[in-house]
């Protein structure tokens, strides 16, 4: 069996995919996996022998049916689900392919999140409902999703006498995002403890900031834009712990299996996109009767101040990292 599984744009999105996919390969060993995602993310499927990638980027909806043709697959595993997806996918229904698509929380309607939220009883989060859709497909289940396991904080000193500390302040959404002097707060104090090495992650909106950080504190080094995606990867795989935002680098710290110290503003981890096998009691956040607002982090904060970050204190994040 040929199976087309399509998860473009959104970065995050596609590296909860990651840890998804790969058990569910390894369940599935006579199915060829066809993975249609944005060509920076190919790292993180790598050594899946099952698992063919497709590099894809946006394009027309004819363009998309083209190409997917061209692939063959027996059916469609849709974990995008949007429109230009959808009339895409149009054309290979016609040609009698099964197509099965995710089902959103944009489906749902917001009271019900907030709701959720307020009872802290999580929706379906987007791992699984990924997996759904490859349980639609027919596929074996991957027992190894399903247990209870939880990435835990490492020992503070491992075996080399240094603790490896992960810092990405950055996300897509301002709702998202800690205020940058609370963030050099906990990097100074951290960094003052000669046990502790620091490796800050960021993109090219971040590198400046980074880099002067880096300059100030010491036991600590940046990577923004210095190293390929595959490279800072690596590095996230030798952490003992990283320290992110509700961001793609939550997600690329899970599929790594590292523990993550998240810090929520806006959104909430209840509403489905906390990080795969992440400690629940892993999340800074305030109990806060305007939160969450959003979904995604990106409506403007009805009071003007971002309260729900801003009341977040670099030693609340300390004393999770113990």
């Amino acid at each position: 069996m040929r199976l087309l599984v399509i998860r473009l744009s959104a970065l995050g999105d596609v590296a909860i995919l990651a840890p998804v996919l790969r058990a569910r390969a390894a369940a599935n060993p006579d199915v060829t996996f066809l993975l249609a995602a944005p060509p920076l993310l190919q790292p993180l499927f790598s050594g899946i022998d099952n698992v063919e990638f497709i590099p894809t980027k946006k394009a027309s909806p004819a363009e998309l049916a083209r190409q997917w043709l061209e692939l063959k697959p027996d059916a469609v595993a849709d974990l995008h689900g949007i429109r230009r997806v959808r009339h895409a996918l149009r054309r290979l229904r016609w040609k009698g392919i099964a197509i099965h698509h995710v089902r959103k929380h944009r489906l749902l309607r917001w009271r019900l999140i907030r709701r959720c939220c307020k009872r802290m009883d999580p929706l379906p989060t987007a791992w699984q409902r990924y997996d759904r859709v490859f349980a639609a497909c027919g596929l074996h289940a991957a027992d190894t999703l399903n247990d209870e396991a939880r990435l835990l904080l490492r020992p503070a000193y491992p075996a080399d006498g240094n603790r490896h500390i992960g810092i990405a302040p950055g996300a897509q959404h301002p709702g998202k995002i800690w205020p940058a002097e609370q963030m050099e707060e906990l990097v100074r104090r951290l960094s003052a403890d000669p046990n502790n090495h620091l490796t800050l992650f960021g993109g090219k909106e971040d590198r400046d900031l980074l880099e002067r950080w880096a300059a100030t504190y010491p036991n600590t080094e940046s990577l923004a834009c210095k190293v390929s995606f595959a490279d800072e990867l690596q590095a996230m795989a030798r952490l003992d712990v990283m320290v992110t935002m509700d961001s793609a680098n939550l997600h690329f710290a899970s599929a790594l299996g590292i523990p993550a110290i998240s810090i929520w503003g806006a959104t909430h981890p209840a509403a489905g996109f906390y990080g795969w096998r992440q400690h629940p009691d892993n999340a800074v956040q305030l109990p806060l009767p305007c939160r969450p607002c959003s979904a995604y982090g990106q409506k403007k904060c009805r009071y003007g101040d971002y309260r729900c970050l801003k009341g977040i204190t670099a030693e609340m994040v300390l004393d999770k990292l113990g």
